[in-house]
């Protein structure tokens, strides 16, 4: 059994195979997920899991060198990063049409139960050497 934070086997698959400069997204339950990325679903009910939660344990896995945020979403808190984007990086910010856009190029789309407005991140995969 594993010793890390991460006990999904399909998302734990997925960032594991991962290569440099790869994206992974973590999105609200409102994001569209376009056709190419693969999908992995974790919405449960509005709320569950939330994007901080699911941003917490992936993290403890990834090695991201770069993420990539909405415009609105720090313009929602005032100018200040969102409570859920809790990042080991200062995250790019991006016009949301943009944002959605840069989501067509990501290898894996998790969408989680979060129901606030723009709670969506893309991780840019780092190496570990």
């Amino acid at each position: 059994m594993k010793r890390t934070a991460l006990l999904h086997a399909e998302l734990s698959h997925a960032i594991a195979s991962l290569g440099h400069g790869d994206m992974l997204v973590i999105g609200d339950v409102g994001l569209p997920i376009p056709p190419g990325p693969r999908r992995i679903d974790l919405a449960l009910t509005p709320g569950i899991p939330a994007v901080a939660d699911v941003l917490r344990a992936v993290l403890s896995e990834m090695q991201v060198e770069r993420a990539v945020i909405a415009t609105e979403a720090v313009a929602r808190e005032g100018g200040d990063l969102p409570a859920w984007c809790v990042l080991p990086v200062t995250p790019e910010q991006l016009p949301h049409d943009d944002f959605k856009r840069l989501t067509a190029q990501a290898r894996v789309m998790v969408r989680t139960g979060e129901c606030t407005p723009y709670a969506n991140v893309v991780l840019v995969a780092g190496v570990t050497f």
